[in-house]
């Protein structure tokens, strides 16, 4: 990359976007404004963000007569709760980083991501003891027990609430300016292609990406956002930081499980949730939780609600059905791990000139990039190819919250970067000439037949749109005389059938006949990731030698 021109220096001032200010912004501005939660019990309960950065405060103060500070990296293996939100801004407060724990990962990634990131603490949810003592004997670290009994803290182990210091100490210690190039927090992707790399985001790239969030999906003071994207997988998409940023009601819904649709829906209506970020896994059932309460009645008014839907391309039935139903709009986005998340957002544009059916189509995409990204379509050797909606190659993407390198892994940067610092998505796709962009395919999931390819993404979303399918999955399995050929799992809906000419029938209206699944197996369930993506590298090794015979 070439080094930026410096003209006329300007006369701005330098103050450093770092969270510390965005919060103590929503004390000062939105003080009063309610963040509610939901704690193990299944209870509710509301504070306000001044008493949240009162306690942030605090809490900062007892952190640091434990020697956290710049340079610490502290481990966070929590639910969506009260107490995570607060470390969300305690820890990046004393110019240490936060490193977010999945506790979906193996013990054994899981121990390679503390022992990698150089997590000295961790705050550990007093529920998640199983998953702190599968990896205690792996790695060397202070635990921090985080719950509401101060004394579930052991022998050896720091109690949260004990670490808040009086409000006396807190108002006496001064939090340090922190240089907004910092690292505020860090993710690991989830290691499905190898070991979790690690992404380091700093307090400017999170508050510009919080900024886009807010400006793209159109987030205000007036809106009430409710974090159902685990708050561990990519900073539960930067919505916490926006919530903060403009001021919006912040609900926290703690532990909850895809079965638990009753209380989510609930919840939601009677806390006013205009938005929600949440992936197909958790949307497809809350869709099908409504529709059944609407056979025994009326479905919610969700007409203010944006679900912000990303990890995998929402089904145009999913989207339809929100809509018609509730009048709920999903908002498709588009990112990754390396990408704070959000790279690009589906918000349709006027004067496009489009049928009905031609809009639904379109908002399947992953919509435009947002301002401040840039990207690029490159054909196999890494050369651009022109944006004209049927050109096809991997999506490569740079910008300001867009990560430049794996932490201390060179081997990993070194592959997935190019020489003017875009970042290799590993997504297969092109962009319109209205600058929309659609994702086809992961690379290592676009089936290859015959020297054709075969799009898994367009072929699942066909699938589920048929009456009584709940999920779906095609992926490419060895093939003795084709290469691969897809192959298709389908899982029915409780009390539905669902034949293999039904899935024939869908299918051959957008597929030619040799691109359908030589098989149509139907099962109880599919494997999944710890981040709610279809586990296609396991379900290939799985069934790689059922074309074999």
């Amino acid at each position: 990359m070439t080094s930026p021109v410096l003209g006329t220096v300007s006369t701005m001032g330098d103050a450093q976007l770092t969270t510390t200010r965005m919060l103590a912004h929503a004390a000062r501005s939105f003080g009063d404004q309610d963040v509610v939660h939901r704690t193990l019990d299944g209870q509710w309960h509301t504070t306000n963000y001044a008493d949240t950065w009162a306690r942030v405060r605090r809490l900062a103060t007892g952190f640091s007569g434990l020697g956290i500070g710049a340079g610490t990296h502290v481990g966070l293996l929590m639910w969506n709760d009260l107490r995570h939100f607060e470390s969300y801004f305690a820890v990046p407060a004393l110019a240490a980083t936060m490193v977010q724990l999945n506790l979906r990962l193996s013990p054994t990634d899981l121990s390679y991501v503390i022992e990698h990131s150089g997590v000295s603490h961790i705050i550990v949810d007093e529920s998640l003891r199983s998953v702190m003592e599968d990896v205690q004997d792996r790695v060397s670290v202070t635990w921090i027990i985080a719950s509401d009994d101060v004394d579930d803290a052991r022998d050896g182990e720091l109690h949260y609430e004990a670490l808040l210091a009086s409000e006396d100490e807190a108002e006496r210690f001064q939090l340090p300016e922190v240089d907004e190039r910092t690292a505020s927090g860090a993710c690991f992707t989830t290691g499905t292609t190898g070991r979790p790399k690690g992404v380091f985001f700093s307090h400017r790239s999170t508050w510009l990406h919080a900024s886009a969030v807010a400006m793209n999906i159109g987030i205000t003071v007036q809106d009430t956002i409710m974090f159902l994207t685990p708050m561990f997988h990519v900073q539960c998409w930067g919505l916490p930081y926006t919530a903060v940023l403009v001021g919006a009601r912040s609900v926290l819904p703690g532990r909850f499980a895809a079965t638990e649709m009753e209380m989510l829906t609930s919840a939601m209506m009677d806390h006013g949730v205009t938005v929600a970020p949440a992936a197909p896994a958790i949307l497809m059932p809350m869709l099908q939780h409504l529709e059944g309460v609407a056979k025994n009645g009326s479905a919610p008014d969700f007409s203010r609600m944006r679900l912000i839907c990303g990890a995998s391309e929402p089904p145009l039935s999913m989207m339809r059905g929100f809509y018609e139903l509730t009048g709920a709009e999903v908002v498709h986005a588009y990112g990754a791990t390396e990408t704070s998340p959000v790279a690009s957002t589906n918000r349709l544009r006027p004067g496009l000139g489009l049928t009905e059916d031609e809009a639904w189509e379109l908002r399947r995409s992953q919509g435009y990039v947002v301002p401040g990204v840039d990207v690029k379509i490159v054909d196999p050797a890494g050369e651009p190819l022109p944006h004209d909606g049927k050109s096809v190659g991997e999506i490569m993407l740079r910008g300001p919250w867009i990560t430049a390198e794996y932490y201390q892994n060179p081997e990993a940067s070194e592959a997935g970067f190019d020489a003017e610092g875009y970042w290799r998505s590993g997504d297969v796709g092109f962009i319109d000439s209205r600058g929309y962009l659609k994702v086809t395919d992961r690379l290592k999931d676009v089936i290859k037949s015959g020297g054709e390819w075969i799009s898994s993404i367009d072929m699942e979303n066909l699938i589920v749109s048929l009456p009584g399918v709940a999920e779906a999955a095609v992926f490419g399995i060895p093939h003795p005389k084709w290469e691969e050929r897809p192959l298709a799992l389908v899982v029915a809906q409780e009390g539905d059938s669902v034949s293999d000419d039904d899935v024939r029938g869908v299918l051959r209206g957008a597929f030619a006949d040799w691109q359908l699944p030589d098989e149509v197996l139907f099962v109880d369930t599919i494997a999944r990731t710890s981040v709610g993506k279809l586990n296609k590298k396991g379900l290939r090794e799985q069934y790689r030698d059922q074309y074999q015979s």
